[in-house]
């Protein structure tokens, strides 16, 4: 019985911790890191727009590559890039296409469908999730339903991918959900990359 409200409470603390911005939760000398800008992933549906050329306009997704194709252009690689450099990728092939100025090239991400994660081992509600955002480490843990009563929450990882390589990132974040965040700093609750896998033992 005293498990299961240890364990309530702690989904509590989770929760609010989740909903709260940070600033209200830690002082600013240890605030969690700012969110990152949105890099495109492999899955992503695109949207680009050649200003004067309805011919160039295009929704694309991003195949598994993370490559996509675009007219006059060719293949575009695009995946772990900035919209932004995706339009200036896109600039540089229409160049010989025109005599002056290649006119404005926008990108934007229409549906961030490829950022994706999974949480695997003691959570209530394991699985992949598609949050359409960037979350951090306790929000992804809250997407899978929290922590259950005997989960190590000091010693859960995650599994990141380097090209073919795995770096393991390890978080305590046991004092977190008893709700002392007196020294909490910006390594303790980092963001999550696509293709991450939450291991909580």
């Amino acid at each position: 019985m005293i498990g299961r409200i240890v364990g309530a409470v702690a989904l509590l603390v989770l929760m609010t911790l989740v909903q709260l911005p940070v600033a209200a939760t830690a002082q600013p000398q240890t605030a969690a890191a700012a969110e990152p800008p949105y890099r495109i992933n492999p899955g992503d549906e695109l949207e680009v727009l050649v200003w004067g050329e309805d011919r160039l306009q295009r929704e694309v997704r991003v195949l598994p590559d993370g490559t996509f194709a675009f007219p006059l252009v060719g293949q575009v690689h695009a995946a772990g890039q900035l919209p932004s450099e995706v339009s200036q990728m896109i600039t540089q092939g229409l160049k010989p296409q025109y005599r002056g100025p290649v006119p404005q090239v926008t990108v934007t991400v229409k549906e961030p469908s490829g950022y994706q994660f999974s949480v695997i081992g003691k959570v209530k509600s394991p699985g992949s999730f598609t949050p359409g955002h960037y979350v951090n480490a306790l929000e992804a843990l809250g997407a899978a339903g929290g922590p259950t009563e005997f989960a190590q929450v000091n010693d859960i990882t995650i599994l990141r991918k380097y090209g073919e390589q795995l770096r393991a990132i390890h978080l305590h974040v046991g004092a977190i959900l008893k709700g002392d965040t007196s020294k909490l700093n910006q390594s303790d609750v980092p963001f999550i990359q696509s293709g991450d896998t939450i291991v909580v033992p």
